[in-house]
């Protein structure tokens, strides 16, 4: 019978006494799972707003908001003892990264080792379901965790993302110890320590907006301005840049590049009430584009290029299909196995041995290890002279 998840006894925590009293009763855990909510689709600089912990016996949801940084689990979640389980690491290990500045050491996320068990469906709620005959209820994936008070529902479903993570966690490595993949999980972990957000050279997120690069260098010296002014719009309301104005309306405006209020409003999706308070302010946006001289005009910048190799597609090509052929016998996700970017990066490098391929440092150690002697047979047919190196545009 399909049970309909509803929360176990768990604990909210929303005062200092409360944390630390949870966290001192749980020091000696060996391992627990964890999760963050954010904010990013409402708030423009996005936090942890709420944190799920699960230990064997205790659920808690914890509220940092009126309590700051929890610096005692801080401690517990950095000990390279304890082993913290996670449901897609990658976002929740920035975020507490960039609010508490943790360092998270000893991860296993479950997203990771099921798709390296071969799982077509690795989503939580799939998962849940697989194992446990769990439906969770996904009304409230799109909540505002920022909002304040909480529902008691939206308790109930933030508690749900942690209470089965380390029961999930046995099935994964019972899986992954069987098949002998255990060495690749530990790897792709261990990759997760230290995950942070790239610092952003400054004045060059227009460049990043998907359709920019369709854009003339006119057109792009508007939207350079557009683009400063609409997240500072959004900075200031605390609200998500879409909100704001989309990017499909910003670029919509660099290439037309209204000159008035009434033709401003003839965008496709442009909001009334930023029309109606703002316009000005766009309208100036657009003029700065405008008047910028030819010479100072926006370019992208000239990527790396590879010299000229005749041959390369063909080795791409060839290790792809010793590729794919191993995801079959493997049977896993190809791209799961061995993405192109790092078949490029091996074809680039043209190895004449495995050891030549261990210099490859784009590729997993344990992708070297399952792949490697087909890729150097696949490539022999193409076999030359050390590939060719990187050089920028002259």
């Amino acid at each position: 019978m399909t049970e309909r998840a509803t929360a176990a006894t768990f604990e909210y925590l929303d005062t200092v006494p409360a944390v630390e009293q949870l966290t001192t009763e749980i020091a000696n855990v060996s391992e627990l799972a964890l999760d963050t909510e954010g904010a990013s689709f409402h708030r423009f600089v996005d936090r942890v707003y709420l944190l799920q912990l699960s230990t064997r016996t205790r659920h808690a949801v914890i509220d940092p908001l009126p309590i700051g940084k929890p610096a005692g689990l801080g401690a517990l979640l950095e000990s390279p003892d304890v082993e913290v389980v996670f449901h897609d690491a990658d976002y929740d290990v920035r975020l507490l990264q960039q609010d508490y500045g943790w360092q998270i050491r000893n991860i296993f996320d479950t997203r990771i080792a099921a798709q390296l068990l071969g799982y077509t469906a690795f989503g939580l709620a799939a998962l849940l379901e697989r194992f446990f005959d769990v439906k969770l209820d996904k009304k409230h994936q799109r909540a505002d965790w920022s909002m304040r008070p909480l529902t008691r529902d939206m308790l109930d479903y933030a508690a749900q993302d942690t209470r089965f993570l380390l029961q999930l966690k046995d099935h994964m490595s019972a899986e992954l110890e069987a098949k002998g993949r255990m060495g690749w999980a530990r790897e792709e972990f261990a990759l997760l320590e230290g995950t942070r957000w790239a610092d952003e050279t400054p004045g060059t997120a227009f460049l990043k907006l998907k359709g920019a690069r369709d854009l003339t260098r006119r057109e792009l010296a508007v939207l350079r301005e557009l683009v400063p002014w609409r997240d500072a719009v959004a900075g200031t309301l605390d609200r998500a840049t879409f909100r704001v104005l989309g990017n499909e309306q910003l670029l919509d405006i660099a290439r037309t590049q209204p000159a008035s209020k009434d033709a401003l409003g003839k965008i496709k999706g442009m909001p009334r009430g930023l029309l109606e308070q703002k316009h000005g302010e766009l309208l100036d946006a657009i003029r700065r584009g405008l008047a910028v001289t030819d010479s100072d005009l926006p370019r992208f910048p000239r990527a790396a290029r590879w010299d000229r190799d005749p041959d390369f597609d063909a080795r791409v090509n060839a290790l792809k299909t010793a590729r794919d052929e191993a995801a079959r016998r493997l049977a896993l996700d190809p791209g799961v196995l061995c993405s192109r970017d790092r078949m490029e990066a091996v074809a680039r490098c043209n190895p004449l041995s495995l050891e030549e391929l261990a210099d490859v440092t784009e590729l997993r150690k344990w992708q070297a290890s399952e792949l490697g002697s087909a890729f150097v047979a696949a490539l022999a047919p193409h076999r030359k002279a050390a590939g060719p190196q990187a050089s920028p545009y002259k």
